[in-house]
């Protein structure tokens, strides 16, 4: 069988380059083509050698459209307008999409479900951490079970990432609300400043902490009478998450255009 081809997009950032490092020590996959934004100092530029492996021969551009053209499928860790714009031109084209992108709305995200509709395949995961998705599996069973817990989450992460929460503490606020069958964007607290009073039962909170170089931290606090559960996952290596979404990206080339998610490569629906 041919080996999968595949484009990178944000080639040039800490994800880009995990992710190109993961397509090179992967069988069955082969770097096609690595692009850009327009006026990025990493076109023109090598794909290996900016992720720092050998030559790959494959130079970095912002010619989205020639890029999309040499692949099969498309790795995307970007921004929440530039996945959306993808997705739909990864569907129009028929090809695999895997985005790992976070602070996407909920508009943002229906319109690239909308798009796995379309004659793509794409699987969207607010993590690809292979560990995380377990947790986020046995948050949701620990709230169902320990139902008059009070929830908290607390993440850490670097202090250049723009988003908060982060799109991984969301993920498991998800699965914790749907562990309580209620909806997140109903009953979470994601701000507590001054006089704020008790604790309404029943809601989930978010705890949000920047600095240094983390990559990123997760604890869900269950807290109840007399004792207290706490679910952590710590990531040591961004090669945790390029190394999932190879894992969907080889497990979505078998099945048929759609939308997907880590719960379905892995099996935990």
């Amino acid at each position: 069988m041919a080996d999968i081809k595949v484009a990178v997009a944000g080639a040039g950032g800490r994800m880009g380059a995990a992710n190109i490092r993961a397509i090179a020590s992967t069988p069955g996959l082969k770097l096609a083509a690595a692009f850009e934004r327009a006026g990025s100092a990493a076109i023109g530029k090598d794909a290996g050698v900016l992720a720092g492996i050998e030559e790959t021969r494959v130079l970095v551009t912002d010619d989205i459209e020639a890029a999309l053209a040499a692949a099969d499928a498309v790795i995307d860790f970007t921004a929440p307008a530039a996945s959306v714009a993808l997705a739909e031109n990864t569907a129009a084209r028929g090809l695999i999409h895997i985005i790992g992108t976070t602070g996407c709305s909920a508009a943002d995200d229906a319109a690239i479900r909308a798009a796995g509709g379309k004659g793509g395949r794409i699987v969207k995961a607010g993590n690809f951490s292979l560990g995380l998705n377990i947790l986020a599996s046995l948050v949701k069973q620990a709230a169902a079970k320990l139902a008059e817990y009070d929830i908290e989450i607390v993440e850490m992460h670097h202090n250049r990432k723009v988003d908060a929460p982060s799109g991984t503490a969301l993920m498991l606020g998800e699965a914790a609300a749907a562990g309580r069958e209620i909806s997140l964007a109903d009953h979470s607290v994601r701000v507590r400043d001054g006089i704020t009073g008790p604790r309404v039962a029943g809601t989930i909170g978010f705890a949000t902490l920047r600095g240094g170089t983390v990559i990123g931290d997760h604890t869900v606090i269950l807290a109840g009478p007399s004792e207290r559960l706490e679910l952590s996952h710590v990531a040591q290596d961004r090669s945790l998450f390029a190394n999932g979404a190879m894992k969907a990206l080889l497990w979505v080339a078998s099945q048929p255009a759609g939308f997907y998610t880590m719960n379905d490569v892995l099996g935990l629906n």
